[in-house]
């Protein structure tokens, strides 16, 4: 875990009213953030500006989500923004008795995940279904041995587990092989291998920086999974067949993904939230348009994720988006 600057870069907005009836005043925010970079990280930055603007001294820390539920559960961090919901309901019904999910979301309409491979192989070798990795001959063009190499998530990411869990479901594990690491710097590796037309076969999910750098219908396709198939450990209120998927192979439509669609969620310390209700209705406001997520994504897919760039794309928003901003703050100071 380490400890982020709560205003690196980010330019102050007027504030209306004294200080006097600032909700925040005199008060901190133990605020944590997920340690998988992307455009969350940007929508952290204005969260940040906004409990600024109430009056709240705020500490940030990076940290595991594993490790946020053990941080709230004890009132050793107050809430996170960035809690992928459904993978990790399983793990916060451990701890709700101390902890509650607050809003339904920051991203509008939620995200996808699933299976993708290389455009230029998929055309090449038609192929438009999971479980066509079945066959040696398809299976091994992504690996060696007929048996595909496929990236998936890090160790401690609940998407990993959806992937091992689905390849045993559908009959996969004697040609493919599920290869987990450091998920950044796998896919560092897979985009320049779809970059130099080369095989690919990865998970992945958008909005994020891979599927902005690696634009699906163009460079990739998605590969549709046979049926809904989960472990005991991840849970999910939707269904896995969404409509009008960007890149999926064959045209399908609706296209069966590893899972329902997904969201960035806020988790809050229940003694916390009930203390602040400035910040639960200021955290119940915020969201953005998919539209937005897609272009903080890319921005972070072509020039890294440095904490320059990361205050760059918040300040743009915050200049481009002062009057929603007020809004949001306006309306949380007014439910203290």
């Amino acid at each position: 875990m380490f400890i982020l600057s709560a205003c690196i870069g980010l330019a102050f907005l007027d504030v209306t009213g004294s200080a006097e009836t600032l909700p925040g005043k005199g008060k901190a925010v133990n605020y944590a953030q997920g340690d998988s970079l992307g455009g969350n990280y940007v929508a952290t930055q204005i969260v940040i500006k906004a409990m600024q603007m109430l009056g709240y001294d705020v500490k940030l820390s990076t940290m595991n989500t594993t490790l946020f539920f053990q941080a709230v559960a004890q009132g050793d961090a107050d809430l996170d923004t960035d809690v992928n919901f459904p993978q990790r309901e399983p793990s916060f019904r451990r701890v709700e008795s101390q902890a509650e999910i607050v809003g339904t979301g920051l991203i509008v309409g939620g995200g996808v995940n699933g299976y993708m491979i290389d455009r230029k192989t998929a055309l090449a070798h038609n192929i438009t279904r999971l479980e066509q990795m079945k066959d040696p001959k398809i299976a091994g063009l992504f690996g060696q041995d007929g048996k595909a190499d496929l990236i998936s998530c890090d160790p401690g990411w609940s998407c990993g587990d959806v992937v091992d869990y689905q390849l045993e479901k559908f009959g996969l594990t004697q040609t493919v092989r599920a290869m987990r690491g450091k998920y950044e710097a796998l896919m560092v590796d897979v985009i320049f291998r779809v970059k130099s037309d080369k095989p690919a076969f990865f998970y992945a999910w958008t909005p994020s920086w891979t599927t902005s750098e690696l634009v699906p219908g163009k460079d990739v396709v998605w590969l549709p999974t046979p049926a809904g198939a989960l472990p005991p450990n991840v849970s999910s209120t939707g269904s896995a067949l969404v409509n009008n998927v960007q890149g999926c192979a064959g045209g399908a439509d609706p296209c069966r993904m590893a899972m329902a669609s997904w969201n960035w969620g806020v988790v809050a310390n229940r003694k916390f939230i009930s203390a602040n209700p400035a910040i639960k209705s200021l955290v119940e406001q915020v969201k953005f348009p998919l539209v937005t997520w897609l272009h903080w994504e890319s921005e972070i897919g072509k020039n890294g994720g440095s904490a320059l760039l990361i205050s760059k794309l918040s300040n743009e928003w915050l200049a481009a988006n002062k009057s929603k901003l007020d809004q949001w703050v306006a309306k949380a100071r007014a439910a203290q």
